[in-house]
């Protein structure tokens, strides 16, 4: 790590006021049930466009402002919210996305920016007044969920949600009340996998480079947030998801879905420990992240979760398996069964009829409701979305701490994880 990063971190994690990070705080509005939630997004690239077709339906809000370190972003960002129906000739776009937050008339922040971003963009956002939602994983590193977690409490009066989509789904409550109502007794493991196939020479994530993709069209230095200078790099940029630098590979893009999941449908806190193997075996490609893995991880109160995936093989697609003394919760996307080749999806509770004789199968029947929807309506309510900062902590910990296990090559608690991060961060 750069003292550049380094200092940003102290700095954040001592304080959240506006003077620390240069900004101006606009007078915080309160909002009527009718008034409409003005939206702002750092980072309206792949990732970004989707979120913001989701963004662009909820009730009464709209887009007022984009800001992006590659020009081409905002063109494409404006003809997403016209294609939607809304007016996007007012929208305001940034190369700094501090000049955007300085705006009085914006009222929440969406950060869909590269991961080794996400913490400079999260503690910005507060520190301006306003709401802010942070796609997963929050942070890319031990230290910085910390730290934007200290600013989050700090600025206890924001909304702040998180990119965890499973938890505002109808297979999240339905098994967070089967397991409330102690359907499961006691539990010792929980499985969960996430598998991906890819054509034989073309590697999961590998985008190709746009022909504007140069130097002239990028802030290239504010892309690299404090990591070494270098001259332009359009594949690191377009790509960089295959590198540690700027990423945290599979763990920190899928498994922190379903890790999150399980920590609110059990209340689980951090891991104790955490090992992963695999390695760089589907595509040789140049990619330094894992297309391989299996995690273990260790919970206090004798829990152990593994999670495994793979990007050869996608038969088994998405899915997790809660194992109880009194029954198990089954949570499936996308399976193919073996002997039918039929895919399935859903979930369902089964009893363990050796200790809950009397217990029945429960199809899980429950509806959910739309993730990105549930936060514009927390900005209006002042309530806490589905997906909080403190699950976005305890979800980003256990990744890095799986991450960090990998590249050191052995088991490692919270502090020897932390103590490792800042080894290899450091480098």
């Amino acid at each position: 790590m750069t003292l550049e990063r380094r200092d940003f971190l102290k700095q954040a994690a001592a304080s959240t006021t506006l003077g620390a990070l240069g900004l101006t705080l606009p007078t915080s509005r309160v909002l009527g049930a009718n008034d409409r939630v003005r939206l702002g997004i750092i980072g309206p690239g792949a990732r970004g466009q989707e979120l913001m077709r989701d963004f662009v339906k909820a009730p009464n809000a709209e887009f007022v402002a984009l800001a992006d370190v590659y020009n081409a972003r905002f063109d494409q960002a404006k003809k997403l919210i016209t294609n939607a129906g809304a007016d996007a000739s007012n929208v305001k776009t940034f190369t700094d996305h501090r000049k955007m937050l300085e705006m009085k008339d914006l009222d929440a922040v969406i950060v869909a920016t590269p991961l080794h971003t996400h913490a400079r963009h999260f503690i910005d956002t507060l520190a301006a007044g306003k709401d802010l939602y942070c796609e997963k994983t929050m942070t890319w590193s031990i230290e910085e969920a910390e730290a934007c977690l200290a600013a989050a409490k700090k600025s206890s009066n924001r909304v702040v949600g998180i990119g965890l989509q499973h938890n505002s789904a109808g297979y999240f409550a339905d098994s967070r009340e089967w397991a409330k109502s102690n359907k499961l007794g006691t539990v010792t493991h929980a499985e969960m996998w996430m598998s991906r196939n890819s054509k034989r020479g073309v590697g999961q994530w590998v985008r190709p480079i746009p022909a504007d993709c140069n130097a002239n069209n990028v802030k290239w230095d504010a892309f690299l947030n404090g990591r070494s200078k270098r001259a332009f790099d359009a594949n690191k940029f377009i790509n960089w998801r295959l590198f540690w630098e700027f990423s945290g590979g599979n763990v920190t893009e899928n498994m922190v879905h379903q890790i999150g999941w399980l920590i609110g449908v059990l209340d689980l806190g951090v891991p104790t420990a955490a090992y992963m193997s695999g390695g760089v075996f589907s595509e040789k490609d140049g990619r330094e992240v894992p297309d391989t893995i299996a995690v273990t991880l260790d919970y206090p109160n004798d829990l152990v979760v593994t999670w495994q995936s793979s990007f050869s093989n996608s038969r088994y697609g998405l899915g997790a398996r809660i194992l109880g003394s009194h029954g198990t919760i089954e949570w499936l996307m996308g399976t193919t069964d073996m002997v039918s080749g039929r895919a399935g999806s859903g979930w369902n509770y089964a009893p363990e009829k050796l200790n809950n004789p009397d217990g029945v199968v429960v199809k899980g029947e429950a509806k959910g409701v739309n993730h990105y929807h549930n936060f514009v309506e927390c900005v209006r309510s002042r309530k806490e979305p589905n997906s909080s900062v403190e699950l976005g902590y305890r979800s980003a910990i256990a990744a890095h701490m799986a991450n960090l296990s990998y590249r050191k090559k052995q088991r490692l608690t919270l502090d020897e994880a932390r103590q490792a991060g800042r080894q290899l961060a450091s480098r």
